[in-house]
């Protein structure tokens, strides 16, 4: 598939690919770094929650989870989102099987926060946002614009770091919710090729991946650690056929699918990922570095079915004075000289329980070349499939390194950039008439950040039990957000369009050429961290942060946190803050236009509008603002000396002021007439708008328990693992844009329990590993439609067996879902709506059990 990439993009690709050409030619003869024995450090040390030196999870005034590279991937999941989901219990995510922009890039939600309260970190550094606005998040994540961490992939991993605790004012916006920092595997030799093939039990959704990391010396001073991941992945069906479908059928409609809608994982035609990570020595502790990424997928989902008696501005002529459904039927003369069979003119062709058995359509219309109808081209109806192209790009280039002084610095430049581009295929412009194609690029969002870190730290005596740790920085950050117009034929206003035919790509209208715009904004940052030991059991850290944004000011925030070593083994810590997310240019300059289910049960065209958009500004929109949050956590750890690790935490968080998107709001005649006044041409079209607002406050609170054990049993070593979430959340304030069902969403949605218990035992070449999983009952607002409805809890167990063929190979089978578990059936809505044969919010996947073989080459 071709893809545009803008000057940025290419440049990033080519420096990269540059690189690792360097690194490989650099390849000494003798390696002059031998590989690092961190297995320890894997497992205990994170840079994350501190600005002093690293340190150990358990020695930790805040909540960090370290995951190794080889307890995140003894999984059967192939995309990072669902792996984080497996190894933390507080991260939450599921299915997008029709949920527009979403379905390219799922949300995900830290500690019941939606998916930009997550500041990414890789390397330390922050990472680029996603241009895919989750214009339908489920709810919780509705309008949030977060990172795409499917961009990252894992064999490129040495750990992951998951810092649960508000930390805005150490990292900066988005932080609410917490940190994951993914650091990358640096190691100057040695390597891996992995290959994995999976199904679901259903006999659908084969996945194939296949990746390779190899360490490079980088001259006899330096490394260079290359990675490339390449995946597919077939689609997933569990539908049911819908009651309108199935009537067409029976009436002798024979050419309506079955099922006419396809609710399932969407096809990944192509998911191409690379990553270099680059570290130079230069002696006198100092060292360069630089790692940068490359990565496109390719996604096709599904989408609503349109029926042919009665989608809006496609087929639906109106009903007549006896409520009779008729057939909108388009003259194709210059001069409306055809008196085609229309309402206007009195004279409808009622659609009955099969038009196309209807005498007057086939011989005024079906065979009337003056007269159309799109039953001629759609005599089924039709069924869009929605997808589009992600690209993903980032470079970051830095210096580091201690002076006499023991002043510590880093100073780095990124440059990142997310670009969508959006594909609906099987669909028309209905005001094209029988001229409109059914392929569209209905357009290109692009999200590009440019990033300069200047960080100082330095050990000061004061006279304490340890120095006084200060570090302190300045953060230049530039952002821009670039929506580009599809091609003409999905915007544009054809000539059937005054005959009451839609107008665009029906399902996903294209951004025009007047609507596409690029708007940039920067923001400078001021910070200041301070670490102490007042004894050697007491620690006290403090941080302060302040940052200035050129579109809507500045704000100051602040964090303290300590820990208290009470005995050897025991110890508590806890922390408070204060933290914000400023709006992203993206949700305060973004116009979409989107298909989905009214109140009243049928498909409806939503658009989504800045809220400085006059017809926003007239339903109630002001200025976005910051959110603004308070967080406190307290817990305790405890390392006993028979190798039993337990931690507990609890905290809350208070976000006054979110953003997100408005609940529907219905557009009357005379909005529609202001609409088209501001140029808005194909206003038409739309029956709701929806735009960004700061229109709710909630609380969330919740437990993370995490436990680790070890033993010798049964001739091997054995190691328990037992993480526990409890999170509730509740809505403090809401107006009257946020309808009921989405206070219940954002309160219920997620599982307030999920926890998950992992042995795996190792025993000479053989490795064993058992998970059972739990996730607790939801309530689901079936397709956002005011459709409640209770989604009951569930268990799920994996299992996966392990063989060292040698020393080099590495064979796996196993099971996720062993037991194909699956959520229970949706016999409120299932056929009556849209064919959903599960709550499609359902925590634990709607796809049931899937088995996988994986095969590791080391060397």
């Amino acid at each position: 598939m071709n893809t545009s990439l803008n000057k940025l993009t290419k440049s990033i690709r080519y420096v990269i690919a540059t690189s690792a050409a360097v690194a490989v030619t650099a390849i000494s003869p003798v390696y002059a770094q031998q590989t690092k024995d961190d297995s320890a450090d894997v497992e205990k040390i994170a840079i994350v929650g501190s600005r002093a030196a690293p340190r150990s999870i358990g020695d930790s005034a805040v909540p960090i989870d370290i995951i190794s590279a080889e307890d995140f991937k003894s999984q059967g999941s192939t995309d990072m989102v669902s792996m984080m989901q497996t190894a933390v219990p507080s991260f939450n995510v599921n299915d997008q099987p029709i949920n527009d922009a979403s379905s390219l890039v799922r949300p995900a939600n830290l500690r019941g926060l939606a998916s930009d309260h997550t500041l990414v970190l890789v390397n330390g550094k922050r990472r680029h946002r996603s241009a895919v606005i989750t214009f339908l998040g489920g709810g919780l994540s509705d309008g949030a614009q977060g990172p795409d961490i499917s961009t990252i992939p894992a064999s490129a991993l040495k750990q992951i770091e998951v810092l649960r605790d508000g930390a805005a004012a150490q990292y900066g916006s988005d932080a609410i919710a917490g940190v994951i920092n993914f650091a990358l595997k640096d190691d100057a030799d040695g390597g891996s090729v992995e290959m994995l093939y999976g199904s679901y039990y259903e006999g659908d959704g084969d996945s194939v991946q296949m990746s390779a990391n190899v360490g490079l010396p980088l001259t006899k001073d330096g490394f260079a650690n290359l990675t490339v991941e390449y995946r597919e992945s077939d689609a997933t069906s569990r539908s049911v056929q819908r009651d309108d479908a199935g009537a067409l059928a029976d009436a002798g409609n024979t050419f309506i699918e079955n099922p006419a809608q396809i609710w399932g994982s969407p096809e990944v035609k192509s998911d191409f990922k690379f990553f270099g990570n680059f570290g130079l020595d230069l002696g006198n502790d100092r060292e360069a570095y630089m790692f940068g990424n490359y990565a496109e997928r390719e996604i096709d989902g599904g989408f609503y079915y349109r029926n042919p008696h009665n989608r809006g501005g496609v087929f639906d002529g109106g009903l007549d004075e006896n409520d009779n459904q008729t057939l909108l039927v388009a003259d194709l003369t210059a001069d409306l000289s055809a008196n085609c069979p229309t309402l206007a003119n009195g004279n409808p062709i009622l659609v009955g329980d099969n038009v196309l058995d209807n005498p007057r359509y086939i011989a005024e219309v079906a065979n009337n070349p003056d007269c159309f109808a799109f039953n001629e081209m759609l005599p089924g109806g039709f069924t869009p499939r929605f997808g589009g192209t992600v690209n993903d790009a980032s470079l970051v280039v830095g210096t580091k390194g201690t002076l006499k002084n023991e002043l510590f610095y880093d100073v780095s430049l990124n440059f990142g950039q997310n670009e969508v581009e959006f594909a609906i295929n099987n669909t028309i412009n209905p005001s094209l008439g029988p001229e409109s194609p059914t392929s569209f690029k209905p357009g290109t969002y692009t999200q590009s950040e440019q990033t300069l870190d200047i960080d100082l730290a330095k050990p000061i005596e004061i006279g304490f039990d340890s120095p006084l740790y200060l570090a302190g920085g300045f953060q230049y950050r530039h952002e821009t957000y670039e929506g580009r117009a599809g091609d003409v034929a999905s915007y544009e206003i054809g000539p059937l369009a005054s005959q009451g035919f839609g107008i665009g790509s029906n399902g996903f209208p294209g951004l025009s050429n007047r609507s596409q715009d690029e708007t940039s904004r920067h923001n400078i940052a001021l910070y200041l961290d301070g670490e102490l030991n007042l004894t050697e059991d007491f620690l006290l850290t403090a941080a302060v942060r302040y940052e200035d944004f050129s579109d809507f000011g500045d704000t100051t925030k602040g964090k303290i946190a300590a820990r208290w070593q009470l005995t050897e083994s025991f110890a508590l810590r806890g922390a408070y803050s204060t933290g914000f997310k400023a709006p992203t240019i993206g949700q305060t300059t973004v116009r979409n236009v989107t298909t989905a289910f009214g109140t009243d049960g049928k498909l409806i065209d939503r658009a989504t509008l800045p809220p400085t958009d006059p017809i926003a500004v007239q339903k109630g929109a002001t200025p976005l603002e910051p959110e603004e949050s308070t967080s406190i956590s307290a817990g305790f750890v405890a390392e006993f000396d028979n190798g039993l690790f337990v931690t507990a935490d609890y905290y809350n968080i208070e976000v006054t002021d979110r953003i997100s998107t408005t609940s529907g709001i219905a557009l009357t005649a005379e909005d529609i007439a202001t609409l088209l006044a501001n140029g808005v041409s194909d206003a038409s079209s739309f029956s709701e708008v929806s735009y960004f607002t700061n229109d709710f406050d909630t609380t969330t609170e919740g437990v993370d328990l995490v436990a680790n054990y070890g033993m010798e049993m049964l001739g091997g070593d054995t190691k328990f693992a037992l993480t526990y979430n409890w999170t509730s959340t509740v809505v403090d304030r809401a107006s009257d844009n946020i309808s009921s069902f989405r206070v219940r969403m954002l309160e219920n949605n997620l599982p307030a329990v999920r926890y998950s218990f992992t042995s795996t035992h190792n025993n000479g070449d053989w490795k064993v590993l058992g998970r059972l999983n739990y996730a607790g009952s939801i309530y689901e607002d079936h397709l956002d439609s005011a459709l409640p409805m209770s989604v009951g809890s569930e268990f799920t167990f994996d299992l996966e067996v392990g063989y060292n063929v040698s020393d080099n190979l590495n064979l796996v089978a196993g099971a996720k879902n062993l037991f194909d578990q699956r959520p229970d059936d949706n016999v409120l809505y299932d056929t009556e709506v849209a064919g959903s044969q599960y709550p499609t919010t359902s925590p634990i996947g709607i796809n049931g059990g899937f088995y996988y073989v994986r095969g590791v080459y080391s060397f």
